[in-house]
């Protein structure tokens, strides 16, 4: 599942329309000469490395609200990042990059210095979308040190430049140098969890689950705890979110050793959370939410409770449809434990709730807190 955003997504496509390679007024003829060539020389190289300037200058220049120019510009250096010909790729590519991440690094600082400050949003707004476009390495670089800017468009393109799926996968490699800036990445994202909006934690999760480093596993337990503490606050944001958090901790449950009970812990917390919330929710949650929960609930259940006891049921479901709380509080109590016993999720994956205060271990979740009813109208204005 992915999930999605109306107000970012709406950003997205009023900016990063999907143009064709119309004409601009960049010049392509000799940047696509040198595309057609199998060895390049040192002018080919300065040609290279002059497209790129005049394409991000342009890209620079054009009125802001010119979106359609702008999109097509972006067009045009993405569709001109590679070369034709198998002999002069990693040649070519080489330089491209070395140019881009030069003209982009000098376009970041030119923005900096814009006396309007809605030119310099959209300047730097455009520059990310197209370092995001562009998924190489060296580029993150630029966008890092706006992953805490204090526009929460910019920092959303900030991050999803530096976690998007081409990074991913290259950051998965098993290069050292990948390797450090997978942490370098993990440890800046890990100062945005408790201060982000869902649209961006849903991001930063996919990076956590998918880069295979202990600190982004680590990444994914402090996403969870965030989304647990939300909650047990009641003041948790877009429930959808979390099929996503279970969904990538079941995965790390199934894939994990040493961590396993930590990850499953976790697990079994906010699942139960999302149980109780809907549960005691009934009479002020808004049908959205609700809706959303139930959600959580059910696709949880065939995703992941499956999963982990290695069997099909569907007993939640039929509760959510029934509208059965009592039935949903047994199969709560019979998955994932209550004071007089473990659940069978904690049985058969070995793990605990932490301890008692004489020293015990705890069987059951932590139960959530009842609404706080001096806020009524609290919850329902978050979604």
């Amino acid at each position: 599942m992915r999930v999605k955003y109306t107000n970012l997504a709406v950003l997205a496509a009023f900016l990063v329309l999907a143009m064709s390679s119309v004409s601009t007024a960049v010049n392509v003829a000799d940047i696509d000469d040198v595309r057609d060539k199998e060895v390049l020389d040192s002018q080919d190289l300065q040609t290279i490395d002059n497209f790129v300037a005049e394409a991000v200058g342009e890209l620079v220049r054009t009125k802001t609200k010119d979106f359609t120019s702008i999109a097509r510009i972006r067009t045009v250096i993405l569709s001109r990042s590679s070369s034709r010909q198998d002999g002069a790729r990693a040649q070519y590519a080489e330089q491209f990059y070395e140019s881009a991440y030069n003209h982009i690094s000098k376009a970041f600082k030119d923005a900096e210095n814009f006396e309007r400050q809605d030119r310099k949003f959209k300047v730097t707004l455009n520059l990310l979308i197209l370092v995001d476009n562009l998924e190489n390495l060296r580029l993150i670089d630029l966008a890092i040190p706006i992953l805490k800017d204090d526009s929460a468009a910019i920092r959303y393109w900030a991050v999803h430049s530096v976690t998007n799926p081409g990074i991913r996968k290259k950051l998965t490699s098993s290069n050292s140098d990948n390797s450090k800036l997978a942490q370098r990445i993990t440890e800046q994202l890990k100062g945005l969890v408790d201060s982000s909006g869902p649209e961006i934690v849903a991001l930063i999760a996919e990076f956590a689950a998918e880069v295979n480093i202990p600190k982004a596993e680590q990444l994914l337990l402090q996403i969870a705890d965030m989304r647990a503490k939300r909650y047990a606050d009641w003041r948790v944001q877009y429930e959808l979110l979390d099929i996503v958090i279970l969904r990538f901790l079941c995965e790390k449950i199934s894939a994990s050793g040493q961590n396993k009970a930590a990850i499953a812990r976790r697990f079994g917390q906010l699942y139960s959370y999302t149980i109780q919330r809907y549960v005691k929710g009934q009479a002020f949650l808004s049908a959205a939410q609700k809706h959303q929960l139930a959600s959580v609930l059910v696709e949880t259940e065939d995703k992941c409770i499956r999963k982990l006891l290695g069997r099909r049921q569907s007993t939640i479901k039929k509760a959510v449809e029934q509208d059965n709380v009592t039935s949903l509080l047994l199969e709560h109590n019979r998955l994932l434990g209550d004071k007089t016993r473990a659940g069978n999720l904690a049985v058969k994956l070995k793990f605990d709730y932490g301890e008692n205060p004489d020293g015990s271990k705890r069987t059951a979740p932590k139960k959530l807190p009842e609404y706080p009813k001096k806020e009524t109208s609290l919850t329902k204005a978050e979604t």
